[in-house]
């Protein structure tokens, strides 16, 4: 059975960075996509960053405007996100997501099976 664990968020300055850190387990092959999605009290969950496993393509959404970027490790299937230039709307629960059997680039929630209890990101003065 596939877990994912989310950690790395904080409290962190206007201009800051976090880096964010997804543990998955339970994968057997490398067809998978992993993703961060955020979530605001009383707002939709939106897309923020994927990564497939098996070719290491990404994608972002609109508003991350190259100041995050999405890594995964060689050893092991851990997901980063490194989130540097951060804003107070950027302040949010980030979740870690991942969906098997497959090998493109994924950007719908509802297109993820497993999800992480999730990271509180805060950027405040």
């Amino acid at each position: 059975q596939v877990q994912v664990v989310e950690s790395g968020g904080g409290l962190v300055q206007p201009g800051g960075s976090l880096r964010l850190s997804c543990a998955a387990s339970g994968f057997t092959t490398d067809s998978w996509t992993i993703a961060w999605f955020r979530q605001v009290p009383g707002k939709e969950r939106e897309f923020v960053s994927c990564i497939v496993g098996s070719s290491g393509s990404t994608h972002y959404a609109d508003f991350v405007e190259d100041r995050f970027a999405i890594s995964r490790d060689s050893a092991k299937t851990t997901v980063h996100l490194q989130m540097d230039s951060l804003k107070p709307a950027d302040t949010a629960v980030y979740y870690c997501a991942a969906v098997t059997g497959v090998r493109w680039i994924l950007t719908s929630q509802y297109e993820y099976d497993y999800w992480g209890q999730g990271t509180q990101v805060t950027v405040s003065s």
